[in-house]
């Protein structure tokens, strides 16, 4: 009997998700609900580019094109590079655009005896409770819902988009209190490029956060305003930005892409001589750290800004903070085309902004919110169960309690793939979409549920130690190899991909190490 596998989302994950579940012998479906490929790279901005470096962001079977020679593509290159998989394997066809899910129910066994399960599915098999998956899907053309089954379920709906995350504001200090206008950064980035740049010129603006949305948005407003009004950057905390990937002639990855860089850090699962041998290289760990930091203060003058971060370089790669400065970003700055101003808390008022501890507004004309996406809401409202919605999102001091950063233990027959970060989404995508497809095709089988919760702790307790106060929920970033190997040992691989002992140390690794043989 031909299983039903449904993917939702056609942006890199649902992608890779297609692909590879065709790979092993299954039809999937597609639901997306835009009317092309690409997820977020479908609408950004007009200077957006690629932030990782070309050669870790590309799949392993389908290498960038010879004609694309930038280290850091645009965001129409990385479409195209996206289309272009798509119609090399085949994928469109397995694609039902403007499809919008609204919502998952799971129809299987009742609740009670799903909480009495010991293994994943009552088996610990992909389809080992016999349920199936209600899928209700609006057609955005036609206007008309309809119902579809599938036996197992892979979520691909992204974590930095359709939820915008707005700042709360105590009363009478929200926006309605501001005569000019306030949009996030999502509406903006939804505007043609012509619209958008007439939208923001003659305006003062703006801009609060200080990640890459904010970055990019920052530099479109003093473009279009140069020479008439400077556009001002709120931001809460300093952060390490990159220009380059060669602090002081040294590839960045030979620091922290490789398994020399992985010995220094505590790694989840790890036994008693790696632990001891990461504490004994800790005063290693401190110096790459520095080393990166003393290249990024002399290069971008941060201390003639006052743009010193009070966390280590390591705290913002294992947070997954990590954003590529626009070129000449600090040059506008010291030109006073682009101000900053550190506001941990501010309020608006008829003239503009006001930040706490201030009497004195900053008068404005428009504001965009560049505060980033609620993602685990977005996640948790897509269920109908309300049990399941507290199982995927757990403890709110907590990250997302995935197993492999991909099940939930007690969900069944459903996967998440895209949610938890890297230094790059779509390599990290396409090993955990090679897991998922080999767990499906019965390959391995998984741990009991109380295991499969005990891991999900551990690398919780590692994204804590290392992130520190800036820790965001489900980042793999300082351990990508290490990762990677718990993946590779499931599905029977073996996890040195290099040639050697030096090689195996010494060499970053990236995603042709994983190419299919």
């Amino acid at each position: 009997m031909e299983r039903k596998v449904g993917i939702i989302g056609a942006g890199i994950s649902g992608l890779l998700a297609c692909k590879y579940t065709l790979s092993q012998g299954y039809t999937p479906v597609v639901f997306e609900s835009r009317s092309s490929i690409g997820g977020v790279w479908t609408k950004t901005l007009e200077t957006t580019k690629l932030q990782t470096p070309k050669p870790i962001f590309q799949f392993s079977d389908f290498p960038w094109p010879s004609s694309v020679v930038e280290d850091f593509p645009s965001h129409s290159q990385v479409l195209d590079y996206l289309q272009s998989y798509a119609h090399h394997f085949g994928l469109l066809r397995h694609i039902k655009f403007n499809s919008k899910v609204l919502s998952i129910a799971y129809e299987g066994p009742p609740e009670e005896e799903m909480q009495a399960w010991e293994l994943w599915g009552g088996a610990g098999e992909p389809f080992g409770s016999k349920g199936k998956w209600n899928l209700t899907v609006n057609d955005t053309h036609n206007l008309s819902t309809e119902v579809y089954q599938v036996d197992f379920l892979i979520l691909c709906i992204g974590r930095f988009s359709d939820v915008p995350n707005i700042p709360e504001f105590p009363a009478g200090k929200g926006p309605e209190m501001f005569h000019g206008k306030v949009i996030h950064s999502m509406e903006y980035a939804a505007m043609d490029f012509e619209r958008a740049a007439e939208f923001i010129k003659g305006k003062r603006t703006t801009v609060v956060g200080f990640q890459k949305h904010a970055l990019d948005i920052a530099m479109e407003c003093s473009t279009a305003n140069v020479g008439e009004h400077p556009c001002r950057v709120l931001y809460k905390t300093e952060h390490w930005t990159v220009t380059d990937y060669q602090p002081w002639g040294v590839p960045l990855a030979y620091l922290y892409l490789n398994r020399f860089s992985e010995l220094l850090i505590h790694k989840p699962g790890e036994g008693f001589l790696l632990s001891l041998l990461a504490t004994i290289l800790s005063p290693v760990r401190w110096g790459f750290s520095k080393f990166v930091e003393s290249y990024i203060k002399r290069k971008l003058s941060l201390e003639k800004f006052g743009m010193v971060p009070k966390h280590s370089f390591l705290n913002e790669i294992s947070s997954c903070l990590i954003s590529t400065l626009p070129e000449g970003f600090y040059d506008r700055v010291e030109k006073g085309s682009i101000l900053l101003k550190k506001a941990p808390k501010f309020g608006f008022c008829k003239e503009g902004i006001v930040v706490d501890g201030e009497s004195t507004p900053l008068e404005t004309d428009f504001v965009i919110l560049a505060t980033g996406f609620k993602g685990d809401e977005k996640l948790k409202d897509i269920f109908v169960s309300p049990t399941f919605r507290d199982y995927i999102i757990g403890s709110p001091t907590a990250s997302l309690p995935l197993y492999r950063e991909c099940i939930h233990p007690r969900i069944p027959q459903l996967a998440v793939i895209g949610f938890s970060e890297s230094v790059s989404n779509l390599y990290t995508s396409e090993m955990r979409c090679r897991w998922v497809a080999e767990l499906l095709d019965g390959k391995f089988k998984l741990p009991s549920i109380k295991e499969m919760e005990k891991d999900a702790e551990r690398w919780d307790k590692y994204m804590k130690q290392y992130s520190g106060e800036y820790y965001r929920r489900s980042c793999i970033g300082a351990v990508h190899i290490w990762y990677n190997d718990q993946l590779c040992k499931d599905m029977g691989w073996n996890p040195k991909r290099k040639k050697g002992f030096i090689p195996e140390l010494f060499e970053p690794y990236g995603p042709m190490d994983y190419c299919p043989s």
